[in-house]
């Protein structure tokens, strides 16, 4: 019995010692459609996340800004920091000279900067305005 299984299985796999070339062809047909349809879908969601981090950013800075200013002696920004477009949190202050921005946002560098590399510009009264790279 287990050479009559043995022979048959020869026979079954006979003169197959690799794939077609139409085989081959519909197997890169196949992947080439799947990559058509994901290519662009993947590139759609890097540039939504890449969005949607800009606005999670601003709304960090705007944030901290606002506790910068209620923490404040006087709730408005120094005159030097304000209108200039700026990377660095650590040179916006209020009038007092004893409060950093930084210190109330998380998530930056180690010199201070914010990571996505936009920069803000501030108002006296605390509006933030982003401009991205």
């Amino acid at each position: 019995m287990k050479g009559l299984m043995k022979r048959f299985m020869k026979q079954f796999r006979y003169g197959e010692k690799g794939f077609t070339l139409v085989e081959l062809l519909v197997v890169i047909a196949i992947v080439g459609v799947i990559a058509a349809v994901v290519v662009p879908n993947v590139g759609r969601f890097i540039g939504r996340g890449r969005t949607e981090a800009y606005a999670a950013e601003i709304h960090n800075v705007q944030t901290a800004t606002m506790a910068l200013l209620a923490e404040s002696t006087a709730g408005v920004l120094d005159a030097a920091s304000c209108g200039v477009a700026q990377s660095d949190m650590d040179l916006v202050t209020t009038d007092t000279g004893a409060l950093a921005l930084s210190t109330f946002l998380t998530g930056l560098n180690a010199d201070g900067t914010v990571k996505l590399g936009c920069t803000y510009t501030f108002l006296s009264d605390g509006t933030v305005q982003q401009t991205v790279p």
